[in-house]
């Protein structure tokens, strides 16, 4: 898909025995000026507990963070409080029906992976297009052995320093109006590709975390953000850009303080021309990584 696709990098299952050299490990990029240096690593939401993904230099960094960012904050009551917003603002109307906005093609597939993934046909066609979506997705990843507990922020959040302040950029409010908020349209024809994929049995996962592994940018570039930016250029901006834009001017008001900080969030926000490292270049500060 378009948000599928990219959830991928977000939403990713480890489904390799070994992801390639023993040395290799996901990319990490150093920012500093005079009094600051911020450590960027992009993350794999869920990962198989068995993947060793550490890189030293991020190791090293968390153990004198002064503070430490996610996407979301990463505990019990920001989780249900998204569920609680997914379930609030993802529901049709009642005259409404999922399945009378898709095409016949769309309506086969959907009935197909409800099936294959054991989800109900009539719960289902009550939900956006957008949380139809992240239902079948999340319904693919566990299919394939996903485990939220064992990702990136989770694993982090629970084993970095407590001295090391959490802090988040985005609340769970502000991150389902991202999905809520994107036309009718652009939702539809992101589920379709996503149904699409699911009835050809593609997921990507397994190139996806193999160029994670190896800190393979390009190719990181253009299986995750290319795919998007060519065919949902609205999600695009939505997901990526105006985030990354956001996120960019928060980052450059804190390097105007000082001290050290990691950040840890989507690997597709730290990579190509928009990407965090390059909006942080572009301002003038020194950025080592790839």
């Amino acid at each position: 898909m378009t948000l599928r696709r990219f959830s991928a990098a977000l939403v990713a299952v480890a489904l390799l025995a070994c992801a390639g050299p023993a040395a290799a490990k996901p990319p990490v990029w150093i920012v500093r000026d005079k009094d600051s240096e911020l450590v960027l690593f992009g993350s794999i939401h869920v990962l198989q507990a068995d993947l060793d993904w550490r890189p030293a230099r991020l190791d090293q960094a968390l153990k004198t963070a002064d503070d430490l960012w996610f996407e979301l904050p990463i505990d019990a009551d920001s989780q249900a409080e998204t569920a609680r917003l997914a379930v609030a603002h993802g529901y049709l109307p009642q005259d409404q029906s999922l399945t009378a906005m898709l095409s016949p093609k769309g309506r086969t597939r959907l009935a197909k992976a409800c099936a294959k993934y054991g989800l109900s046909p009539p719960l289902i066609d009550r939900l956006e297009p957008w949380y139809a979506e992240v239902a079948l997705s999340t319904a693919q990843f566990r299919a394939e052995g996903a485990k939220a507990d064992t990702g990136v922020e989770q694993t982090l959040s629970a084993t970095a320093p407590q001295s090391a302040q959490r802090r988040a950029f985005e609340t769970p409010a502000q991150q389902i109006a991202m999905f809520d908020g994107a036309s009718r349209a652009a939702q539809i024809k992101s589920l379709e590709e996503t149904l699409s994929d699911i009835e050809a049995d593609k997921s990507d996962l397994t190139g996806l975390i193999r160029a994670w592994m190896a800190a393979d940018v390009k190719a990181l570039e253009k299986d995750v953000l290319r795919p998007m930016r060519d065919t949902a250029p609205e999600i695009y901006e939505r997901l990526v850009v105006q985030r990354n834009a956001a996120w960019t001017a928060t980052l450059d008001a804190r390097l105007k303080g000082e001290g050290h900080t990691v950040v840890v969030v989507g690997v597709g926000h730290l990579i190509g021309p928009g990407g965090l490292p390059a909006r942080l270049r572009a301002l003038g500060y020194s950025v080592e990584g790839p």
